[in-house]
């Protein structure tokens, strides 16, 4: 599996010429090369994770593709078609399996409501949180992507997740809101927490990619 970092919180992945896109928001430029897409799956409603402009164009090149989302963000896309998904769901998007974890967006203040968010794991391999720090189940996970900078996040809770999830690589995801000097202080943390479970962390700047 070939996995790209776009800018933010916008992941590509391609297994046997096909693509699935996670979270193109509003953080994340216009995406080009897009081929043989047979998902997109947006983790929740905020708009740094998924916008009606990328949806416009993916669905202008792509029209059947499904977009697979919380019930809260088919609410928030009304007019879009929308594959409402739940924690513990599982469903097949070409050669990808994607199981779903969590249900609930970090607490960013008790004044601002929780919104529904979703993890999603790959194949049993690749695992995305969202906004969150929601786990995984019992796998073992090849790739993590990481949250490393946003309003909710604390980065001892964001050490803990990746201690708790023990995956062999992680890189540091959901990074816009970090200036240079902070991205490079969170990578540090994250570097730290993956490698006392043996693993090992990758740094991937925008349109930079890895495989497992």
């Amino acid at each position: 599996m070939h996995v790209t970092k776009h800018e933010h919180a916008c992941l590509r992945l391609e297994l046997e010429s096909r693509m699935l896109l996670i979270d193109p928001g509003s953080f994340t430029l216009p995406l080009a090369d897009l081929r043989h897409l047979v998902g997109v799956v947006v983790t929740h409603e905020h708009a740094d994770h998924w916008s009606f402009e990328h949806l416009h164009r993916i669905r202008q090149q792509f029209p059947d593709v499904p977009v697979y989302a919380p019930a809260g963000m088919a609410e928030a896309a009304a007019g879009e078609e929308i594959t409402v998904v739940a924690a513990g769901d599982t469903v097949i998007a070409g050669p990808f399996t994607l199981t779903f974890f969590g249900g609930r967006h970090n607490v960013i203040h008790t004044s601002i409501p929780v919104i529904d968010n979703l993890g999603v794991l790959v194949n049993e391999a690749f695992y995305y949180p969202g906004d969150s720090y929601d786990l995984p189940g019992n796998a073992h996970v090849d790739l993590l992507a990481a949250p490393v900078g946003a309003p909710w996040l604390k980065i001892g809770d964001a050490m803990d997740f990746i201690l708790a999830v023990a995956p062999r690589r992680a890189f540091a995801t959901h990074d816009m809101t970090l200036s240079q000097i902070g991205l490079d202080m969170g990578r540090a943390r994250l570097k730290w927490a993956v490698e006392q479970g043996g693993g090992e962390f990758v740094t991937l700047d925008p349109n930079e990619s890895t495989d497992l």
